[in-house]
């Protein structure tokens, strides 16, 4: 689209703009909408504790991130109450048995472990005021923290995700009668996603009435929902007279800072949730008269179809 084509109204464009607002349209020279589907917007000025967010952070943290961060706490924690034990004095925990650790920190931190699991082995026992208030605490401590870590796991394997791999690289190839922009979708997980649809942006720089802006063009799909989604699909926007890429090159989406804006959603058929997914194509990222290698695996007789996820990502030469 050219830089002396007439303004669209300011509705039109305030509704294209999918919710990044003006200002941060034209000012930022950062992608808008990162591979993974985050956002390259920061935050500040909000206080620390309330834009810290712990719950919807531990819920979005991988497993192995997940789980550390459970078995630091756990160790923090009880680090703290051994700190605690230790500093109420050597005679505060008392161990009858010979095989006992030797006063000091450790003995106040394995009996922090067992007061704090609810163990108990009575190796270790308390003695004084101070001592037992501390198990007390303690015991309410772990009983909270059990709960809590029990809460998140829950959460975690409830809260329905798309997995959806996109393919590395959106390809600009001929297609039937003429060209298309493409890229490659599949569900990396054996759950079914039905009802999926797929909205797709172009993204640009231009300059109206000698103001630099981004605009926000939607793509006409040939087909933008599909009922079932069992293997793989390749969604296809067909160049025509009418596509904002019509008269489009490799220079002329670099030097427009060309943005290809993708939001998926469907239904899982596990949970009959909602789940999205996003991504985004930058020009450097596009092939130019290439197309998706076949990834479909014909069986014979009563094998099923199948795909193969090892050649998802290759191209042919168009």
């Amino acid at each position: 689209m050219s830089s002396r084509d007439p303004a669209p109204p300011e509705s039109a464009v305030e509704t294209r703009d999918l919710g990044f607002g003006s200002v941060v349209a034209r000012a930022s020279r950062r992608r808008l909408l990162n591979r993974d589907g985050s956002f390259n917007v920061k935050r500040h000025g909000l206080p620390f504790w309330r834009s810290l967010g712990i719950y919807h952070w531990l819920l979005t943290l991988s497993w192995p991130s997940f789980l550390s961060a459970v078995a630091a706490s756990y160790l923090l924690v009880n680090g703290v109450f051994a700190l605690a034990y230790a500093l109420c004095g050597p005679e505060a925990l008392a161990a009858p048995s010979r095989d006992a650790l030797a006063p000091g920190y450790g003995r106040s931190f394995f009996f922090s472990v067992e007061t704090f699991s609810t163990i108990g082995f009575g190796n270790i026992v308390p003695v004084g005021t101070a001592a037992h208030a501390l198990v007390t605490t303690e015991a309410l401590a772990g009983l909270l923290w059990l709960a809590l870590s029990t809460g998140l796991v829950f959460s975690r394997f409830s809260r329905p995700t798309a997995q959806i791999l996109f393919s590395d690289k959106a390809v600009i190839a001929p297609y039937r009668d003429g060209t298309a922009f493409e890229f490659r979708i599949v569900n990396e997980r054996r759950n079914q996603i039905i009802e999926l649809e797929a909205k797709v942006l172009y993204s640009y720089r231009c300059v109206r009435a000698g103001t630099p802006i981004r605009e926000f063009e939607p793509l006409r799909l040939e087909r933008d929902r599909v009922a079932f989604f069992p293997l793989s699909w390749t969604v296809v926007h067909p160049i025509d007279e009418s596509s904002p890429l019509h008269h489009a090159s490799a220079e002329t989406l670099r030097s427009q800072d060309a943005e290809f804006l993708i939001l998926l959603t469907g239904i899982d058929d596990t949970f009959s949730e909602t789940v999205h997914a996003r991504s985004s194509y930058k020009a450097d990222e596009i092939v130019w008269n290439a197309r998706f290698a076949d990834i479909f695996r014909y069986g014979e007789g009563a094998e099923p179809l199948s795909i193969d996820i090892g050649k998802f990502h290759d191209l042919e030469e168009a």
